[in-house]
């Protein structure tokens, strides 16, 4: 006659075998959900590189962009300056002639 021990041993093994199963099961899913985040946080590495790149090109540009801007500004303010010392000339030159025309018109008519 069988042991009744016997078959609450068989019972536990098999539990045990299943569980065994479902923990390799799991195991294999957790190492392919690791792999894959190995996978994604290596993209998102050359992401962030890429966009480091990107921002120091534009910082660069930007500093170019200051740097005309700034050529630029010093540029209109020397021509600002010899406009008006142009327009300062143009006006004294105005204000000869206007003084000469009197004097030019009284000379003209008979007296």
């Amino acid at each position: 006659m069988p042991d009744p021990s016997d078959r609450d041993l068989e019972a536990r093994v098999r539990d045990l075998e299943d569980e065994v199963l479902r923990l390799k099961d799991s195991v294999e899913g957790a190492r392919a959900d690791a792999a894959a985040a190995r996978m994604l946080a290596g993209g998102a590495d050359r992401d962030v590189s890429d966009l480091k790149t990107l921002l120091h090109a534009h910082a660069k540009s930007l500093t170019a962009l200051r740097e005309t801007q700034l050529g630029n500004q010093e540029e209109i303010r020397t021509l600002r300056a010899e406009m008006q010392r142009g327009f300062g000339t143009v006006q004294s030159g105005i204000a000869q002639i206007v003084d000469a025309l009197p004097r030019q018109r009284g000379e003209d008519q008979p007296g």
